[in-house]
């Protein structure tokens, strides 16, 4: 999300299916909103259904705090695949002590039906 912009301005359309995301990194950047906002939903309908768990529910104990991207190898509006590399900072007092951590991941997305969809992790 450009720095300043609100959820609505963003990833919000995407997330409540209003829109489908136009790039594998607008769609990386939906699902990173989506665990956010515990927001299942979106997780599970943007999820390669090829390698999609049964439950996309996002764990409440784990507060998302801060999204990093860090590259980005093709996934354009004309493209068919995509890489978004990324670092999501998180944050949990669930059990204890504040735990604080980071999530590292390259994500591969793929068109399915027209749509970006989340593959896996490389």
């Amino acid at each position: 999300m450009p720095p300043g912009a609100s959820v609505s301005q963003c990833c919000g359309p995407v997330v409540a299916g209003e829109r489908s995301a136009g790039t594998a990194e607008e769609l990386m950047r939906s699902r990173y909103t989506a665990y956010a906002l515990l927001e299942g939903d979106h997780l599970f309908r943007t999820w390669h259904p090829r390698t999609r768990t049964d439950d996309a529910q996002p764990d409440p104990r784990v507060r998302w705090e801060r999204l990093e991207v860090l590259d980005v190898v093709a996934g354009g509006a004309d493209d068919d695949a995509g890489i978004v590399e990324f670092r999501a900072h998180w944050v949990s007092d669930d059990d204890g002590p504040t735990r604080r951590g980071a999530l590292h991941e390259r994500s591969r997305f793929t068109r399915r039906a027209g749509r970006w969809v989340y593959l896996s992790a490389e």
